[in-house]
């Protein structure tokens, strides 16, 4: 063969093989560069382990157009020290069998009248990203409401038993939504850009996937590439609820740490020991790849529907008290927009719940104070964790090379005297909640669900 019929022939393949490409969600999205993009990437995506999250519930902040009335609150989330805004799902939500869920929805890319407009969800995202905060969506993967127009046009987008029937995912009572067909490669490729249509239309900076362990990997692992290459120069922050390996393995940033949070108030009301706390913390970072984070709560809106952290961890002190030891302990931290005002009640977020932003001002300043340190000291985020045992007392020590700090909290609702281990006893330390000297002697007097944060 002449190096032209060569040349030729070698061009004729290389056409076939192009042409047999499966252009599916499997292949990287490569239109980044010539789509058009509301807004400007933001530029100042924390590190992940500088994240501190704050939970936005809309029927929180108003019974209408909450997402201006988010808007308003800005500098005072932002005043906690938090970094990313996860907002609850804002999409349009069913009405056909539904019960006021914001998990129920009917449009993907369309948001609920009763928050608001596109507009007003622009605005917020462009004024939080003035105050250098991320913003992330809701999405809901998993499931529909019955009215969503997918169920009318494409019912094989959805699981269907024998008989053709279509229903709630199995094994729930979530009878006000259908379950998605995740075997159907077309619907994978819709659900995909209607996450990319929030992030080109509202400039929205990730993320937090519902459900997640409930949608196969390989769906997570085309998504999450997809959007994290959607356009040169944009971070996007993935959060997955759930444990389930695989979500990291897909590429998820951070998961749920839900056993850590179950097991805290266990020890809060004397089912746990605190030996199993400290266990339950190795065992989550034991189990996740290198880089990845835990995402670290007293509550959220599935545990403040049940209960409220006052009563969770027996009062507002105790609250408080937990939530520092969740804090300093290890893992991103996540404020679920009440608990700082100490909120005392269960929240139902299917309806609106007015809460007086104004109450509880020394918690307000104490969750503040609390932030601002952890902000502040590198070892609470990348520092080495010694752990100290005792029945009624959560003691232990996170430490870089340069600054060592040492966390003490009494977890009881009495009086506690605690021995602290030798090796502590006559140092000199700062009480990084006041800035005040204080001087480690051998026992320590602890009122009940009283805490210290010293630095050597």
């Amino acid at each position: 063969m002449n190096k032209i019929s060569l040349l030729i022939y070698l061009l004729f393949a290389l056409l076939f093989i192009t042409s047999c490409n499966d252009d599916g969600p499997d292949t990287p999205d490569q239109t980044g560069e010539t789509e058009t993009f509301y807004g400007e990437a933001f530029g100042k995506m924390p590190a992940l382990d500088e994240v501190i999250m704050y939970q936005v519930n809309p029927r929180v902040f108003a019974q209408s157009n909450s997402l201006k009335a988010i808007t308003a609150r800005l500098d005072n989330i932002r005043s906690l020290g938090t970094n990313v805004l996860w907002l609850m799902p804002v999409n349009e939500q069913g009405k056909e069998k539904a019960f006021g869920s914001p998990y129920c929805i009917r449009d993907f890319r369309a948001i609920e009248p009763e928050y608001g407009t596109l507009e007003d969800l622009r605005e917020l995202v462009e004024e939080a990203h003035k105050r250098e905060m991320a913003v992330i969506m809701d999405w809901v993967a998993n499931h529909t409401s019955w009215d969503h127009d997918w169920l009318k046009d494409h019912k094989e987008w959805y699981t269907q038993d024998s008989n053709g029937n279509v229903g709630p995912p199995a094994g729930t009572n979530w009878n006000d939504v259908v379950d998605l067909n995740y075997n159907n490669r077309k619907m994978r490729e819709e659900m995909i850009e209607s996450m990319k249509y929030w992030i080109r239309e509202a400039n929205i900076d990730g993320f937090r996937c519902d459900a997640a362990d409930w949608v196969p990997g390989d769906f997570w692992r085309d998504a999450v590439y997809q959007l994290k290459n959607l356009q040169p120069g944009r971070e996007v922050l993935m959060l997955a609820e759930g444990t389930d390996p695989k979500n990291l393995q897909a590429g998820f940033d951070l998961d749920y740490g839900w056993n850590f949070c179950d097991v805290l108030e266990g020890v809060y009301n004397n089912g746990k020991s605190i030996s199993e706390l400290y266990t339950s913390h190795l065992n989550e970072y034991g189990r996740i790849p290198a880089g990845k984070q835990k995402l670290r709560f007293i509550t959220n809106h599935d545990r403040a529907s049940e209960n409220s952290p006052v009563k969770m961890f027996k009062s507002q002190e105790g609250a408080v008290s937990a939530y520092v030891i969740s804090t300093m302990l290890g893992g991103v931290p996540l404020i679920y927009g009440s608990q700082e005002v100490g909120y005392p009640s269960e929240i139902n977020f299917f309806r609106y719940v007015n809460i007086d932003w104004s109450d509880n001002p020394d918690i307000y300043r104490e969750y503040q104070k609390i932030m601002e340190v952890y902000q502040s000291t590198e070892a609470f985020k990348n520092g080495g964790l010694i752990t100290f045992e005792n029945p009624d007392v959560v003691c232990f020590t996170r430490s870089t090379g340069n600054e060592e700090v040492l966390v003490i909290v009494n977890v009881r609702n009495s009086n506690v005297s605690y021995t602290l281990p030798e090796t502590f006893v006559g140092e000199n330390r700062t009480n990084m909640m006041n800035d005040a000297p204080f001087t480690v002697t051998g026992t320590i007097e602890l009122a009940p669900y009283q805490y210290y944060i010293l630095k050597k």
